[in-house]
């Protein structure tokens, strides 16, 4: 500092982390030992402090996470505990409300537990900022591996369209959410608290279906997904007995395996839906020559039937590639 002014910044830590720097300024004259001693002081206070701070913070956001967890997996029934903890926690449910699930995409580098650990609470912290700021009343909690709000919807803005994307430009710009690219998955409107569990279930898939298609740092809305939305619908697990896949190899017979050769005739197959069947027009598009788009066409016909003559078995072929887009 210049003259004869002194300054002196101190480390605040706790736990092996920092937690904040203390700063000392004194114009006019250096600093004295005594002065020093009680900057140290002040630092250890500080780290008591924010420590504590940082322990009610994260008791209460589970208690709010375990809460909307109850409510939007049909756990909690009763409106009069739904609307006691509502208002503890701030939160005005009655509304109509889009439920917003945002996950942070999966990264080239893994990172140790304690970092992707790090990462999550940074991210829920900028969606919880945004949300106070933005949205007054709106709940913004962290299920461990996803940040999941609930986002009003106003009559200028019937499906939430405008505020999820302005809540979404806030957190992936200066509030700290944006320092790693995240997804983002939106229910339709939920117009009470019966439909919030719907509503979370469509976001889930949104986000899911998404990031498939579309790839890391996207925000899907669930009305929006067209023929995958459809397909979203259908289960595809053990309640559902797999009957995605099996519509994927009952229509696609070997062009469903996971090999280059059949991946290489999806694409071409693709190409010839797009362009109705012209193969003059696909050869250009796949740059092949027209007798070689010819081959494959036939290749296609004695693996898949009579695609060219039968739009019925087009459109089939046509929903089972956008199954395998989805399902993988």
């Amino acid at each position: 500092m210049g003259g004869d002014g002194h300054v002196r910044a101190l480390r605040v830590a706790a736990g092996g982390a920092d937690l904040a720097r203390l700063v000392c300024v004194r114009p006019g004259r250096p600093l004295l030992d005594d002065d020093v001693h009680a900057l140290e002081r002040a630092a250890a206070v500080a780290a008591l402090l924010i420590t504590r701070e940082e322990a009610v913070t994260a008791v209460e956001n589970k208690y709010q996470g375990d809460f909307l967890r109850d409510l939007l997996l049909r756990r909690t029934a009763d409106p009069a505990y739904v609307a006691e903890h509502a208002a503890t926690f701030g939160w005005d449910l009655d509304r109509p409300v889009v439920v917003v699930a945002a996950e942070l995409d999966p990264g080239d580098e893994p990172g140790t537990s304690a970092q992707r650990r790090q990462w999550q609470e940074r991210f829920s912290a900028a969606w919880r900022q945004v949300t106070v700021q933005l949205t007054p009343g709106s709940p913004a909690v962290d299920f461990s591996s996803e940040v999941v709000c609930l986002l009003p919807v106003g009559p200028d803005d019937e499906q939430g369209h405008d505020i999820v994307r302005r809540v979404v430009l806030a957190v992936a710009g200066d509030k700290g959410g944006g320092r790693r690219p995240f997804s983002v998955g939106v229910s339709r409107v939920a117009t009470s608290l019966e439909g919030l569990p719907e509503a979370y279930a469509q976001a889930r898939r949104a986000v899911e279906v998404g990031r498939r298609v579309r790839g890391g740092g996207s925000t899907t809305f669930f009305d929006q997904l067209g023929l995958h939305r459809l397909i979203a619908l259908v289960p595809d697990g053990p309640e559902g007995n797999g009957e995605l896949r099996s519509f994927v190899r009952d229509v696609l017979g070997p062009l469903a395996e996971d090999t280059t050769e059949a991946a290489d005739l999806r694409e071409t197959l693709q190409v010839l839906l797009d362009t109705n069947f012209n193969v003059a027009e696909a050869a250009r598009v796949q740059f092949f020559h027209y007798n070689t788009m010819r081959y494959r066409v036939a290749k296609l016909e004695r693996l898949l039937g009579p695609l060219s003559a039968d739009p019925h078995l087009r459109l089939d072929v046509a929903v089972a590639l956008r199954v395998l887009e989805i399902t993988g």
